[in-house]
């Protein structure tokens, strides 16, 4: 094993000067990919020599993440706490479903789920897990809903017309996870917005009273802290109201931002969170670990232990349920994501936590002021938000933002909310600085002047 972890120091030491000396990498088409790297699997193995210049290969051309010069996805950064956790973890490799072949992991696992239940005011009787995603977080919580609303349902299967509500801004697990749940995405009804992308309670209403009226049967609430796009919080105290007047889960998904609730300046953005049934947030999002890395907590152990568990002799043989993580987890074999975060947060603490939450949220200022100081520039977004969005002069928000991915200058995405398209820059890596947002729009302005024509060609085609 040591010749390997010499190999990897190695590859690593030069992907480090790789990302410092070019940021984000330009990319292999990927018409061209198996022409330009020996990815294949042959019944011959490759010699030392060979194997590690193909391995140095493949990273060095795989996109890079953590450069200041990626703002493209909902996560970003390296780290190095963190980092170094999910290093120790694969090289531990405990499956975290029993604490006999878990140990003190299983401390640390509910450690983190013990203090975002206190952070968040739950009881100390609530309980949470971690998932692989966000995704996984709300199906638990859809899953822990559906089976409070019917308890046969996970002996008899669905056995009534059940409705799930969400906003028309929210993230898309939530219409996929009521297909996986025999609901079906019929039964999902996307709650209109207002004019700042926030869940409109009216609607919501409405569309609960008309289900109901026509014999259907809520039982969901699906409430969003950062919505995919424009970043915006839903007003989550009358979405409680909502929910206990009609006897509905409510669920808030913060896989984007949640982690407000580190930050005494922004924890007011989910005011009313301790009232939810469940919560979610990412810690592989604005705490900047590895992926992945995501942690459900509800107040009702009950319907957890209730919707996740099953007997299994053959595995659960030493010690209580409340060190047999299994019990409560959607999956059987799964991997330490816990060790990153909690080895973060050890080192630096939650007024660590509370100021990557806060920087994040000063960086977005920075590009919105250059934003608003810039007449070339029209801005869809606004603050409080790690969501930039914006277009520049009048170019469509794709073809400038494939033409700077093509190129290996930035990498940063589009969205769409109503009739607009534009450019979406998130400021979740805090790592960066102040300096750092400037040097995107700078290179950007300095990728337009240089390509106009090409541009120009694009918009017209």
């Amino acid at each position: 094993m040591q010749q390997e972890l010499d190999l990897f120091r190695r590859i690593a030491d030069r992907l480090l000067t790789e990302e410092a000396r070019e940021g984000v990498v330009k990319p292999i088409p990927a018409g061209e990919l198996w022409n330009s790297l020996n990815l294949s699997l042959e019944a011959d193995g490759l010699s030392e020599s060979d194997f590690e210049t193909l391995l140095t290969q493949v990273v060095l051309s795989t996109p890079r993440t953590a450069t200041h010069k990626f703002f493209n996805q909902l996560f970003g950064g390296r780290t190095p706490k963190a980092t170094l956790g999910d290093l120790l973890a694969v090289m531990l490799n405990n499956s975290m479903y029993t604490y006999k072949v878990a140990g003190p992991q299983v401390g640390v696992e509910k450690a983190i789920i013990k203090e975002i239940i206190k952070i968040i005011g739950y009881p100390n009787t609530a309980d949470g897990t971690i998932a692989s995603g966000g995704s996984m977080s709300n199906l638990i919580a859809m899953l822990m809903a559906r089976d409070k609303k019917d308890p046969r349902a996970r002996f008899e299967g669905n056995r009534k017309p059940l409705v799930a509500y969400t906003s028309a801004a929210s993230h898309y697990s939530i219409a996929k996870n009521a297909a996986f749940l025999g609901i079906g995405r019929d039964y999902v009804r996307n709650i209109a917005t207002d004019a700042t992308g926030k869940m409109d309670p009216e609607d919501l209403v409405s569309q609960i009273e008309a289900d109901k009226a026509t014999g259907l049967a809520p039982f969901f609430i699906n409430g969003t802290a950062g919505t995919t796009v424009l970043g915006v919080f839903d007003p989550i105290e009358p979405l409680a109201d909502i929910a206990q007047a009609h006897g509905l889960w409510l669920h808030i998904d913060g896989a984007y931002c949640g982690s407000v609730i580190f930050s005494k300046k922004y924890k007011h953005l989910v005011d009313g969170v301790h009232r939810a049934d469940s919560f979610n947030l990412n810690a592989h999002k604005m705490m900047g670990t590895p992926l992945t890395c995501s942690i459900i907590v509800t107040q009702h152990k009950k319907h957890l232990a209730d919707s996740l568990s099953n007997e299994a002799e053959y595995l659960y043989q030493t010690d209580g349920d409340d060190f047999n993580l299994g019990k409560t987890s959607l999956q059987c074999g799964r991997r330490n994501d816990a060790l990153k975060f909690w080895s973060l947060w050890k080192a630096i603490g939650t007024k660590g936590l509370e100021a990557m939450v806060d920087r994040q949220f000063a960086l977005a200022e920075t590009a919105v002021n250059y934003i608003r100081s810039n007449p070339d520039y029209t801005l869809y977004s606004d603050l409080p938000s790690i969501s930039i969005c914006f277009n520049y002069k009048d170019i469509p928000a794709k073809t400038l933002c494939t033409a700077l991915y093509e190129e290996g200058e930035l990498m940063v995405g589009f969205g769409s909310f109503e009739a607009d398209t534009f450019v979406r820059m998130v400021t979740i890596n805090a790592g960066n600085d102040h300096e750092h947002i400037h040097a995107f729009f700078k290179t950007l302005e300095d990728f337009v002047a240089k390509h106009q024509d090409r541009l120009k060609e694009s918009v017209s085609v």
